[in-house]
Formats: C-alpha cells, structure tokens, sequence
C-alpha cells in the first residue's frame, strides 16, 4: 500500500491518516458539510503537499477488508419492511440503470475516447456502474429528504455492487482474452450469483444467531459481529457467488432478529463500537481516494493536461446524463410494476423527487479499487489497452459526482422544495404511546397480584408512565422509599416494564406499523433504561 516498506513506517502512515480523518471530519461538521466531501477534497489537496507519503490504494484491500463491514453496516441499518416495499425501485436501479450505464458508456467510448472500442467502453462502464450513497444520504438525512426516497437511495447502493462487479467481470473476460459471453452464460451466471449469494447470507445469518442466542458477553459478542461479514463475503467468494450480496443478506436478517438476540448492555455497546468502526473506514478510503492523485496521473503520459481534463469533464456528463436518461422512463415502469401487478398502494414520485434520485448518482471508493484491480497484461503478454486512461476517468468521475453533485445536493432539494420532510415521526408517536400503554395496563395486572404491599411502587411508577403518555398526547416525578423490599420491588418491576415496552416495539415492527429505523430508536431508550436499573 506504500511506496516504502517498514512496520515504522506504516505505523506513521496510519496515524497520520487517522489525524486527517480526524481534523477534516471535525471540520466538515463546522461547516456542516457532509464529512465525504471534505474529506476526498483534502486528499487531494493533501496530494500536492511535499512530503506527504504516497499511499496506493490497493484493490484487494478494499474488497476483502473495508468493503465487508461497510456493507454489513448499511444492511444492518436499513429497515427490511422499507427495503422490501421499495424492491421493484430498487432493482430498477441496481439491475435496470445499472446495464443502462454500461452500455450507454460502451456505445459513447467509441467516439468520445481515443483508442476506444465498445469492450473498452463495456469495461469503463461497468466501473463506473455503482453508486455510494453515503454522502447522498447524510445529506438527505440532515436537510430531511422525503423517507422514500432515501430508502430507495440506501438500497440502490446495497446492490448495485455486485450487479456493477459482474458486469466488470465479463467486461474484462472480453478484453483480456478476447472472447464475448453469450446472453444466456451471463443471465446463467447472474442467477447463480444471486441466489448462491443469498442462500449462504442467510445461512450464515441462522447460524450466527444461533450462537448469539448461547452468549451473553459484549466483547465476545461484538468481536462475532466484526467477524461475521468477512465470513459471509469470504466464504461466497470461496463458491464463486456474490460476497455483496452474502454480506447485504446477513445483515439485514440479523438486524430484524437483533431485539431478541443482544442484551440491553451489549446492543449500547455493539452500537458505540460499529460507529466508531464505521467512520474510521469511511474517513480512511475518502482521503485515500483524494490521495491517489499522484498515483492516476503517474502513468498517463500520451495527453496534455487540457486534453485530460476536457476527457475528464466529458465523461462525467456521460455518466450524469446517462442517469438522469433512465430515471424518468425506470420510475414510470417500476410504478406501473408495483401498482399494477403487487398492487401497492404507492402513489407515482413526482418529477422533482426522480430528478433529485437521479442528481444523487455519487461515485465511491468501490468504482476506483474496481478501475485499479484491472489487469496490466493481456492473454498475449501486451498490456491492458488503456488502463491508466480507465483509471483517470474513474478517478474524474468520483470527484465530479461527489464534490459538484455533493455540494450542489442541497440547494437544489431546497430549491425544488422537498426539504424539512418528517420522517416516520407519526409512526414514532404512535409507537410510544403504544408502549406506554401497554406499560400502564400491566401495572394495574400485577398491582392486583402483589396487593397493597407494594403500593407506593405501582404509585410511583403509574405516576411516570402517566405522565409520559400525557405529554405523547399532549399535558411531574417523587421519590420512592428507602425500604429494602420496596426499592427491589421498584427495580424489579421497572425491567419487568422495559421487557413489556420492547415487546410491544417488537411486536408493532413484526406487525409492519413502525419500520426498524423507529424501533432502533425507542430501543436504544429502552437499553439505557435497563441498564440504568442494572445499576440501581
């Protein structure tokens, strides 16, 4: 990954990226921009300073150490009622514009590239094919972009990997030994890539939850949850499937069965640690995108710097025209799907909100580690034709979509109106005063079970809740007792509470009233009432 070897050496090279994640993230919060976009800018800048290290981003790292977590991540965060709801929209995205760009980019290369051909243009394509939606949906989430759409945004960029990753593969069998798939071998070897990919998510999902279900310990319990998508990708990637899509299938099946699986105590722990782990690796491969400057340009030597900025510029208006092109005709066919056929209940988007979807096309560290994983040589032993070529556009594209496109996402959600949408907040109420109800009606069952012993405990507590549930409906506390037996009555009750709330999230979730996002967030107060009590 350096230039220079020495444990020393990477040592320093790690901290001193690590501080720059640091300072430039902190920054990005101050000028509250999203931290991708500042960070991939100070990369670059970082490039041009003398005696920052080169760091090389290798391809092989990417996929097999910061991709798994981070898909594993997402999964884990996305509501499984929205993801299955929007799957029509989704896979019109991840498959549907996905084959667009790729081929849209192979019949344009031609012309537009010098030394270009349609198998060149199929391989530049199909690199360019995913999206990354973390900066599109930070900032879709801060300025309150309607729900809808950042579900769709979210589960677009879950899959379209590994429909982007195989549409990179053929492209680059055709290349290197100059033989073309049929139709029938790639729709065979999607299939296989699919269903294998989902079928070994899942089962390493049952699998590790059954050992959940057997431990009760955070550290042992979050290192599991470190390790399970790096076994989901590996071992996918072992039979030749899609890791992508093992790791996207585990995480969302762990993640619907997660209220059951973790303590209160290791959930608040389990989360704390995946932030973390999380910003790290996003931090780390934005500045190291911005970083690999020197890197792109080092092997292009046959174009002036004008030329490769108008290439630049040129084929980042392909790849945004070739997706703002299919996101009208793509919604209108996904509409008429679900309402025709799954008969949902779902009105069609308006323009603005297709446009906004499709001006949020952001490219990641993905499409460059797939641009650098290509091969130098051919079957012959000559070299890749315009390796470094495919890597500079790829490069360009990035910036392009992630800097203008970033920064110019927010105005443009202003000015077309769609800001300030609430988001599941009606089903959040609802969920609360359900829980609280629920609550107040098993008080009154075990008040008539302990008799009047305990009775400044059920007074103590229906005081609370009921003022809680006033409050949620729109309306104050006192002390309790010294007495030993009262005050483990009231410790005891109140986990005996927090079980009957979190059973009713659960419930209202498995029911489809509330989504994941809103039980993530009425369960993490549950965990830390509980622990609070562990503490009492």
């Amino acid at each position: 990954m350096m230039q220079s070897g020495g444990i020393h050496a990477v040592e320093l090279v790690l901290l001193l990226l690590l501080l720059f994640v640091i300072v430039f993230a902190a920054l990005a919060r101050k000028l509250q921009t999203p931290y991708p976009i500042v960070l991939v800018i100070a990369g670059l800048l970082l490039s041009f300073v003398p005696g920052i290290p080169k760091i090389s981003l290798n391809p092989d790292i990417i996929f097999l150490v910061v991709l798994p977590p981070l898909l594993y991540s997402a999964a884990w965060l996305t509501s499984w009622r929205e993801f299955k709801f929007n799957l029509v929209s989704i896979l019109m995205l991840a498959f549907g514009l996905v084959g667009f760009t790729v081929a849209g980019v192979a019949a344009t290369a031609e012309w537009a590239f010098k030394g270009f051909d349609w198998r060149l243009g199929f391989v530049l394509g199909a690199v360019v094919a995913t999206t990354d939606a973390i900066a599109a949906t930070s900032i879709a989430k801060r300025i309150g972009l309607p729900q809808r759409i950042v579900d769709i945004l979210e589960g677009e960029s879950l899959v379209n990997d590994a429909t982007g990753l195989l549409a990179l593969e053929f492209g680059v069998a055709m290349v290197v030994s100059g033989q073309t798939p049929s139709v029938g071998a790639g729709l065979l070897r999607l299939t296989y890539l699919t269903i294998a990919g989902l079928a070994l998510g899942l089962l390493v999902g049952i699998i590790v939850e059954q050992i959940h279900r057997h431990i009760d310990d955070g550290p042992i319990e979050i290192t599991l949850t470190i390790l399970v998508p790096y076994v989901a990708y590996l071992a996918a990637d072992a039979i030749h499937s899609s890791g992508v899509l093992a790791v996207v299938a585990c995480g969302l099946y762990l993640s619907h069965k997660s209220s059951n699986l973790f303590s209160a105590n290791v959930r608040i722990q389990a989360w704390a640690v995946w932030d973390s782990l999380t910003f790290v690796l996003n931090g780390l491969v934005f500045v190291l995108i911005g970083l690999q400057l020197h890197f792109v340009l080092a092997g292009i030597h046959d174009y002036s710097l004008q030329q490769l900025l108008l290439y630049g510029a040129l084929f980042s208006a392909i790849v945004i025209v070739l997706r703002m092109m299919w996101m009208f005709p793509g919604a209108y066919i996904a509409n008429a799907i679900r309402t025709r056929v799954l008969h949902q209940q779902v009105p069609l988007p308006s323009k603005r909100q297709i446009f906004v979807v499709g001006w949020t096309g952001m490219r990641g560290v993905v499409a460059l580690a797939a641009a650098i994983s290509l091969p130098d040589l051919l079957e012959d032993g000559s070299p890749f034709p315009q390796r470094n070529l495919i890597v500079f556009l790829t490069f360009s594209v990035i910036l392009v979509t992630l800097v203008l496109q970033g920064l110019t996402l927010p105005p443009l959600i202003r000015a077309l109106g769609l800001a300030g949408a609430r988001s599941h907040e009606t089903e959040e109420d609802g969920a609360r005063k359900a829980m609280v109800e629920a609550a107040l009606a098993h008080l009154e069952e075990a008040r008539k079970k302990d008799g009047d012993e305990f009775e400044g405990v059920y007074k103590d507590f229906s005081e609370r809740y009921r003022h809680r549930l006033a409050k949620l409906r729109g309306t104050d506390e006192e002390g309790i007792g010294a007495n030993p037996a009262v005050y483990a009555r009231y410790v005891g009750l109140g986990r005996e509470l927090v079980r009957v709330e979190r059973r009713t999230a659960v419930k209202l979730r498995n029911e489809g009233r509330i989504n994941d996002e809103v039980l993530r967030k009425v369960e993490r107060e549950l965990d830390l009432s509980e622990s609070r009590l562990a503490l009492m």
